[in-house]
């Protein structure tokens, strides 16, 4: 896999979170654990694409 598709599927999957996100948070009683762990999974996939995009 090359690196730039590995940046363009770690975006998707971030995309794919904030999805994930939003339908939890419309819920009439959200799940804030669950939240927390989709944000947490978000931030890691961003540090992830900065280091590829710099190492490249």
């Amino acid at each position: 896999m090359s690196e730039q598709t590995e940046i363009d599927d770690l975006r998707d999957r971030h995309h794919l979170l904030d999805g994930e996100i939003e339908a939890e948070n419309t819920q009439i009683t959200p799940d804030e654990i669950k939240i927390s762990a989709l944000k947490k999974q978000k931030l890691k996939i961003k540090d992830l694409i900065q280091q590829l995009e710099s190492s490249g």
